[in-house]
């Protein structure tokens, strides 16, 4: 499966990171010591079941890398029709290709794990959507300070994952609802009032369950979908805002410490197995007892 990368988030004045990007990509902000859509792009590179990646709103002059063959386009200025041209450049490379996983550039601490995780979580079924949800305890387990905005259900509550797979028609059919709905998706009151009158009420009221709401939506948009509940939080976990980005700045410095500390008690073991064995000291004889005359 091909990957569509969305980078092309730069904060305006007025926005809480503007001060940390100065006017330049979000995705590029520093996250233990390399761009924070770099992490991502090496969580990509570990995952077996990706192919291709689709970097939208970055240019080759970033300098970020990926293990898999990797194609730079511009930001289309909006969010539905970066996606729209990052199925059409996956289409270009092959035409029979049915899916695409869209996968955003601020959440540093996914891993290639979760990445096939998803993939083959979703391929067993045959549907047009596939929409991730993280319950709150397993965010706030993981993330306690994340703060993030929970759409609360009457069996659950839950936040958006940054991490999502589609059909690859669904960047051509539903394009004015999609609109509205990416463009409300930090506000899940907005969205269910996108999708109807009665989704609004219910979801306002907490009185319609998540699996009553995929269905409503879904039978509302003529497609098939599935919500894929995630026990991990760190695909939901996104930077928004500056106390979310010092979290993950936290997060990815401590994963490199971990990371070095590993690599230096291999060393040391490897230095172990090489260092040639020292020579058993040798057993004394013991001393001849003397012959009485």
């Amino acid at each position: 499966m091909d990957a569509i990368v969305t980078a092309g988030g730069i904060p305006q004045p007025g926005d809480k990171l503007y001060d940390y990007t100065k006017g330049e990509s979000k995705a590029m902000l520093d996250m233990a010591g390399k761009p924070m859509i770099q992490w991502v792009l090496d969580a990509l590179s570990d995952a077996k079941n990706v192919d291709n990646v689709i970097i939208i709103g970055l240019s080759p002059k970033s300098k970020v890398t990926c293990k898999k063959p990797v194609y730079f386009l511009s930001n289309q200025g909006r969010m539905l029709t970066n996606i729209v041209v990052g199925v059409d450049k996956i289409l270009e490379l092959n035409k029979k290709a049915e899916y695409a996983i869209i996968v955003s550039s601020d959440i540093p601490a996914v891993t290639g794990k979760q990445i096939d995780w998803l993939i083959e979580t979703c391929m067993e079924t045959h549907d047009d959507l596939y929409y991730g949800v993280c319950p709150r305890e397993v965010m706030e387990a993981r993330y306690p300070e994340s703060k993030r905005t929970y759409t609360k259900l009457k069996d659950i509550q839950v936040c958006g994952a940054d991490m999502n797979i589609t059909h690859v028609r669904m960047a051509t059919e539903h394009l004015d609802m999609w609109e509205e709905l990416i463009g409300n998706r930090k506000n899940p009151i907005r969205q269910a009032a996108a999708i109807g009158l009665d989704v609004f009420f219910q979801v306002l009221t907490q009185s319609i369950t998540l699996d009553d709401l995929v269905a409503k939506v879904t039978k509302r948009l003529g497609i098939k979908g599935r919500a894929i509940v995630w026990n991990e939080a760190e695909p939901c976990m996104d930077v928004d805002k500056p106390h979310q980005l010092e979290i993950m700045r936290a997060d990815m410095e401590a994963r490199v410490s971990r990371s070095k500390s590993v690599e230096k008690k291999s060393a040391a073991k490897s230095a172990a197995k090489k260092a040639p064995a020292q020579a058993a000291p040798a057993k004394k004889k013991p001393a001849a007892k003397s012959k009485r005359k």
